[in-house]
């Protein structure tokens, strides 16, 4: 009867062992899961450095996924935005103006915006939006989320050769690398993007060693 009772308890141990073995195994890959989201999205993201690859990225927006994910990108790689606020604007932020000013979700800073360059294209987007949000969901009264925008921009993506991966950070990047090679003011750069070094900006964008040499090599007074 002893034997018949130890033998009891020890199955109740296993079987409590194994369900909670069971269980943590569950949630790291749940855990595991989203950080290889987040990583998909962000890990090993570069500026797109050739302007060709721009133009076939905007022509794939338009012909594979269409006017509003095409409309994101141009925002984005114009203005250096954040992904998440790009979501957050509405058409009224922008019906009608060239400029304006936002207060950024991650730094809570006010970053002023210049749309002068692409008015024309974005005013006549949104006389064809039939909703309050600038890039409206299919899925009710709201915006897409960071997700879906990845999901576009890759499928995009995928139909060009794009070698480096890309990801909702590829706008911003490509907007502060052209900004830079264009003006070479890394501390105008840096306050746009509202970093707190500029060392932080140059890695940031991707500056390589080896541009800043040929830079330098090309320096003469």
């Amino acid at each position: 009867m002893l034997i018949i009772l130890v033998f009891c308890f020890f199955a109740v141990i296993i079987a409590l062992v194994k369900k909670t073995y069971i269980q943590i195994i569950d949630l790291t890959k749940l855990k595991g899961y989203e950080k290889m989201t987040a990583i998909n999205q962000i890990k090993d993201v570069q500026p797109i450095r050739n302007k060709q690859l721009i133009e076939d990225m905007k022509w794939s927006l338009k012909r594979h996924c269409g006017e509003r994910d095409y409309i994101l990108f141009l925002i984005g790689i114009n203005t250096g935005l954040r992904v998440g606020d790009l979501l957050k604007l509405k058409v009224a932020d922008v019906k009608r103006k060239k400029k304006l000013v936002i207060k950024e979700g991650k730094t809570k800073k006010p970053r002023s915006i210049n749309l002068v360059n692409i008015y024309e294209e974005l005013q006549d987007y949104i006389s064809r939006v039939d909703s309050q949000w600038l890039f409206p969901s299919r899925k009710g009264d709201k915006p897409i989320t960071t997700t879906q925008a990845y999901r576009q921009l890759n499928k995009a993506s995928s139909m060009v050769d794009i070698e480096e991966g890309i990801g909702t950070h590829t706008m911003r990047k490509t907007f502060g690398y052209w900004f830079y090679k264009q003006s070479k003011d890394v501390a105008k750069l840096q306050m746009i993007l509202n970093h707190s070094h500029p060392e932080i900006t140059l890695r940031y964008i991707g500056i390589t060693a080896e541009e800043i040499e040929e830079e330098l090599n090309n320096f003469v007074l």
